[in-house]
């Protein structure tokens, strides 16, 4: 197992925010150090407000910038339709794709165009992990349920043209429904939600009777309330060799959490002189249980 400096990525936005935001946020990022950047929607294929075309241009903007564009898939597909555009976006795409599910891993693989896994692609094995590299895989993410003592299995085994790549900070995606949770708090029907995300821009929380955060609620999405931070972990995943750090788009001071990331990268050291201000970005508190084989929600 190779040490190996992480790079940076930028997750795909899983929230909904106007046009004129997610504009704004990558004309900042261009400015960012990050390395790659995930762009597309990757949860409900009614967030119509950018289109491919859209997309197509800032990856445009972005690549002349010096950054690796991905170009995110849907992670559940629920119409024909869908699963046209799908084949569509695979087929005319000048990026490589982040298969989200295994319809566009299969469409990818038909076209023989190498493609990346997202975090919601259940790779358990190793087995798993070498048959989607024969298919075209060359970079995987570590599903967010998966501990370190996991990940050293999987790093021992990898394949050697494939990449590893872990989700570092953000609310950790955890499930998808065909039910819309925004529009049923929202007393709607998902086929008339009136794009109610548009007022959450980083999802609606979710709480216990006892007033404890639970859960975020994104559309079809359902997300830990708690936000994943893994920098305290720098030196562990040089040591087990993992080539890139994912950050998950938040609606504030993502910015701010990319400056930080990429100082303890470029000089390995002790983040806790970022703990302060990390924490006061949150939208809740910190969990990182589930990279210690433990409760999701814990923190160690």
């Amino acid at each position: 197992m190779t040490a190996v400096v992480p790079k940076l990525a930028l997750g795909p936005i899983l929230y909904y925010w106007s046009k004129q935001q997610v504009e704004d946020f990558y004309r900042d990022i261009a400015d960012s150090a990050v390395d790659i950047v995930y762009l597309g929607e990757a949860v409900c294929s009614k967030r119509r407000i950018m289109r491919n075309k859209d997309w197509l241009r800032i990856g445009e903007q972005l690549q002349a910038r010096g950054k690796t564009v991905v170009l995110s898939t849907l992670t559940l597909l629920e119409a024909a339709s869908e699963l046209s555009a799908l084949r569509r976006l695979c087929m005319e795409s000048p990026f490589i794709i982040e298969a989200n599910d295994i319809a566009a891993m299969q469409i990818l693989q038909e076209l023989g165009k190498p493609f990346v896994s997202g975090p919601s692609v259940n790779i358990y094995n190793s087995r798993s992990l070498k048959k989607l590299a024969e298919c075209g895989l060359c970079r995987w993410t570590l599903p967010v349920e998966l501990s370190a003592t996991e990940l050293a299995e999987f790093q021992r085994q990898r394949p050697d043209n494939v990449e590893t790549e872990v989700f570092a900070w953000g609310r950790l995606p955890l499930a998808y429904s065909a039910r819309c949770f925004t529009a049923r708090a929202e007393n709607l029907q998902k086929d008339d939600c009136q794009f109610r995300c548009l007022d959450y821009p980083d999802g609606l929380l979710l709480s216990t009777r006892e007033d404890e955060a639970f859960l975020c609620i994104n559309g079809i999405q359902t997300q830990s309330a708690r936000t994943v931070n893994l920098l305290g972990e720098i030196n562990r995943f040089i040591e087990l060799g993992v080539d890139v750090l994912r950050v998950s788009p938040q609606s504030r001071n993502t910015i701010d959490i990319i400056e930080r990331f990429t100082a303890v990268i470029d000089e390995p050291q002790s983040p806790k002189r970022f703990n302060t201000e990390l924490e006061s970005w949150m939208p809740t508190a910190e969990c990182n249980g589930y990279w210690h084989g433990a409760a999701g929600m814990a923190r160690y």
